[in-house]
């Protein structure tokens, strides 16, 4: 059985205060006598009740300023004040509505009058009761969320490779940073047959789980045995625009409007002859031993927009002492709090520090950089940093 709404009145006629009350009694409510707006205030926060009736004139704290510290509290709960005052108190009810009372009833007010405001603030609290429940309800759905896409974050950054390694005479390190709790961000490297290394980095349109969905699907797709088996021509020669172009069939054939953009190489490790093709993602930046720095590419088509797009291979060496740094165009878009991006000289400059430095600071020197440029503001786009520096020539004969 539910319990009666608790009203407090605030009187400090004793005559009147058992009048009101006997009323409330009678209408199936739980009153709660306050022989002034001091006691009033007390007892509002020591039993919970919801509703106020409230004279206007009283002793150490009258119905105004009581009403002002009601709505001082902080309570979870809302309270509705009704202020009892003469018929002809124009002035007094507009000062008292600003303080925050809610309704009015006349002194002397009949039992049916008493019952149409107490009617009324019923259906107010029951609807703010219910609006906090599913205010309740929706809070927690959100933290379950919340805590299933942080899950899901980790789940994914357990696909990410950590790469802090030598792989085949190169040196390569990566960071990856994302903007929310999961990324559209991919990357990898790994070693492939005849002495060649490949590698890609992803970045698919959009923010959020959608992306990320697909930035795992493509994860889990491009392994080194995919990468081998379509990045190369039958008679054995590098040819990852294949495989781009292999990736964009497969996606543009969705019905949806997901695309990506990417960057993907191979390496002929005993050479340093780098074969790529560029599908919208940034040009990377070569630097040469001696700092200078570069970009690679100039652009292409993204993946997954249009199914007759076509790609094209083009061609780098890196010699030793050279590197490639891959930086998603979170880096270069990143803006300062004059909303002024960082820009693409300014992560060439960044880049170009890995000629005299190990390539595993490089990425930390990007994040870095641009931590410092946004004064320490989260990014607003997922940033991936990948570089590759070719330390020596990979011996292919011995190598297993």
């Amino acid at each position: 059985m539910t319990s009666p709404l608790k009203i407090v009145v605030a009187e400090d006629s004793e005559l009147q205060r058992l009048y009101l009350c006997s009323l409330i009694n009678g209408l199936g409510f739980e009153p709660i006598e306050a022989e002034d707006g001091r006691a009033a205030l007390d007892l509002i926060q020591k039993t919970g009740a919801q509703i106020l009736i409230s004279d206007l004139e009283m002793p150490h704290l009258d119905g105004i300023g009581l009403t002002k510290a009601v709505r001082h509290l902080d309570l979870d709960y809302y309270v509705h004040v009704i202020m009892v005052t003469g018929a002809d108190e124009v002035e007094v009810r507009d000062e008292a509505l600003k303080a925050g009372a809610d309704d009015f009833i006349t002194k002397g007010s009949s039992t049916a009058m008493l019952k149409a405001r107490l009617r009324t603030a019923t259906r107010l609290i029951a609807h703010a009761s219910e609006l906090a429940e599913r205010t309740r309800v929706l809070k927690e759905t959100n933290e379950r969320i919340q805590e299933d896409l942080r899950a899901a974050a980790a789940a994914q950054r357990q696909l990410l490779p950590n790469l802090h390694e030598d792989i085949m005479g190169f040196s390569v390190a990566s960071a990856f940073v994302p903007s929310s709790i999961v990324s559209g961000d991919m990357f990898g490297c790994f070693e492939l047959e005849d002495g060649n290394m490949g590698f890609y980095a992803v970045d698919v349109s959009g923010h959020g789980v959608h992306a990320s969905l697909l930035s795992v699907a493509i994860g889990h797709l491009i392994t080194p045995e995919y990468f081998q088996s379509q990045a190369f021509a039958m008679d054995g020669t590098p040819d990852p625009a294949a495989l781009i172009d292999a990736l964009n069939k497969r996606f543009s054939a969705s019905d949806n409007d997901d695309y990506f953009t990417m960057f993907c190489g191979v390496v002929d490790t005993s050479t340093g002859r780098m074969s790529y093709c560029q599908a919208g993602y940034p040009s990377p930046f070569y630097v040469t031993d001696k700092g200078s720095a570069e970009p690679v590419g100039d652009g292409g088509f993204p993946v997954g927009l249009i199914g007759a797009a076509s790609y094209e291979n083009n061609v780098h060496d890196v010699d030793i002492g050279g590197a490639l740094v891959i930086c998603s165009d979170a880096a270069s878009e990143a803006e300062n709090t004059a909303h002024e991006p960082f820009g693409n000289e300014r992560v060439r400059k960044v880049a170009a520090t890995i000629a005299s430095a190990r390539a595993d600071e490089i990425p930390e020197k990007m994040v870095f950089a641009l931590s410092d440029w946004r004064s320490g503001k989260p990014l607003e786009d997922d940033l991936t940093i990948f570089a590759l520096k070719r330390r020596t020539t990979h011996d292919t004969h011995n190598h297993r």
